[in-house]
């Protein structure tokens, strides 16, 4: 990898992008308000148009959290709340972006269900979790596989490790997409063995989020990468104007090699990940490694992407790994790999920890570094807890977005008094994207319990039952919990101004 001369000039490009954001916002501000205090005539059009915004607001099946943003800001502030909603929810860009998906969705579904369907199975075996099975293979279209073999990784490193081998053995291709992606030691092992592979004919892409890696990789990485013989390709660039858009990032990781092993989770390619670099405390992470069919499903959710980001036409079938003989790997229980997209009208991540929370008899145990709920999620997982079930949320100690942790630490009275037992990684961030119920089913992956995960980004997660990787990640949740300080409803007493704060914060959880 390359020193870092470049890093002046990405914090001047940078800067600059960021300074032409602002000065758009701040003109189109000034602009309306002198309207508004010179001509009596605009400012009353303004405020029956943000009266007719908020009527069809309410009409709307928007989230209850977002659409009390939306009404507070048209109502209390309607020179910023109008044009705000006209960027962000009236954009022809966002429609393209959705019709665009749509195709490719429709486009994959075959390559999806290439694997001998196992859907009337797994409904009869998954009992009162056949429902997932349903929702995710009839309506969403991520069909349940079986001969796969599942391991979980719960760190950083140990993920690391495993991925290095893995890549190793590639002999066809390499696919990559992380949201986050920064030169160092951890990125420097992978690019050397995919430096290699290239050269040796192997097909090697790298796909990466431009928000993600903002502040951490040169403008022509891309350029570098390609002159390696790496195919690459930005995420939705980030851009100097204005667009809803720069709201929907690429926050999927997934690792394919050759089709029959792939990753997903929580780990990110940048140093902090595998604590080569300390930013937080001690990082807690995880990952999930899957072997056989599963695995192709992965790699089918890279390829849409791909083709969505590269504009490009592509060939699934081509990819798939066994043309002439069956898939070897024998049976871990089900399977299912899924991916979310903020453009459609499905939240299929939130669906699926609806799912589990409303299934779970004995035990839900959760592990998200984020915990900013709508009242829907928030009443499911308190109901859960006034059922009789032991359900327990490890949160972070340490806070990577100060205000985003404030925000958490408000939801822990409510869930507290609910009978959920909530635990702060002591000294340390937990990063883990992990549900576990009931000793049989499982998820790990890409998605935050949060507005931005749920709604607004590209996210991923593998749904397991019956599989190895569930014990597995029971084991580490409950090692896990050594390293952790309970929270009591003592520890979140607060002073009004404070609690008043933490409110106001609730109030935008939506934006952050």
């Amino acid at each position: 990898m390359r020193k870092k001369p470049w890093l002046r000039r990405l914090l001047i490009r940078r800067a600059v992008i960021s300074l032409l954001l602002l000065a758009q916002v701040i003109f189109i501000i000034n602009l309306l308000f002198g309207q508004a205090l010179t001509n009596g005539w605009f400012s009353l059009a303004m405020q029956l148009v943000s009266l007719f915004l908020v009527l069809r607001i309410v009409n709307t099946r928007e989230k209850p959290g977002y659409r009390v943003v939306w009404i507070v800001l048209l109502l209390a502030f309607p020179i910023i709340g109008i044009p705000l909603y006209f960027l962000f929810r009236v954009q022809s860009d966002t429609k393209k972006l959705d019709r665009r998906i749509r195709e490719l969705e429709i486009k994959a579904r075959p390559s999806l269900a290439l694997n001998p369907p196992c859907s009337a199975e797994a409904k009869a075996a998954c009992g009162e979790h056949s429902n997932t099975v349903g929702y995710l293979g009839d309506y969403a279209h991520f069909p349940v596989c079986r001969h796969t073999q599942t391991r979980f990784c719960p760190t950083g490193e140990e993920f690391y490790e495993s991925m290095l081998r893995d890549l190793e053995t590639a002999e066809h291709y390499i696919f990559l997409e992380y949201f986050i992606v920064n030169e160092g030691e951890m990125f420097s092992g992978i690019f050397d063995i995919l430096r290699r592979k290239a050269a040796e004919g192997v097909d090697v892409r790298l796909l990466y989020d431009d928000m993600g890696c903002f502040l951490s990789l040169p403008a022509d990485f891309d350029r570098m990468l390609e002159e390696n013989g790496i195919k690459a390709s930005v995420f939705n660039p980030f851009t100097p104007f204005l667009s809803a858009m720069q709201n929907n990032r690429d926050h999927r990781k997934i690792c394919s090699v050759d089709g029959r092993i792939a990753y997903t989770g929580g780990v990110n390619l940048a140093d902090e990940y595998i604590n080569r670099k300390e930013r937080f405390g001690h990082w807690k992470d995880s990952a999930i490694r899957l072997e056989g069919e599963a695995a192709w499903n992965m790699t089918v959710i890279f390829l849409e992407q791909w083709e969505l980001t590269r504009h490009v036409k592509e060939d699934y079938m081509r990819f798939y790994p066994w043309h002439s003989e069956p898939c070897p790997n024998g049976d871990d229980g089900f399977v299912i790999p899924y991916a979310d997209s903020p453009v459609d009208e499905d939240n299929v991540c939130e669906h699926v920890y609806m799912q589990m929370i409303n299934s779970a008899r004995r035990y839900l145990y959760i592990c998200s570094p984020y915990l900013i709920v709508d009242d829907t999620l928030a009443s499911a997982i308190s109901l859960c807890a006034k059922s009789g079930v032991d359900v327990r949320i490890i949160t972070p100690d340490k806070a990577d977005k100060r205000f985003v942790h404030f925000t958490t630490q408000s939801y822990y009275r409510q869930f507290i008094r609910s009978g959920v037992r909530i635990y702060q990684y002591s000294g340390g961030f937990m990063h883990s994207k992990t549900f576990v119920s009931d000793d049989v089913v499982a998820t790990v992956g890409t998605a935050n319990l949060d507005y931005r995960s749920l709604y607004l980004h590209f996210e991923d997660c593998v749904w397991m039952y019956g599989s190895r990787a569930v014990a597995e990640v029971k084991d580490d949740f409950l090692k896990t919990l050594e390293r952790c300080r309970e929270m009591h409803e003592a520890n979140c007493s607060c002073s009004g101004i404070k609690r008043l704060w933490q409110e106001i914060l609730r109030l935008f959880g939506p934006l952050m």
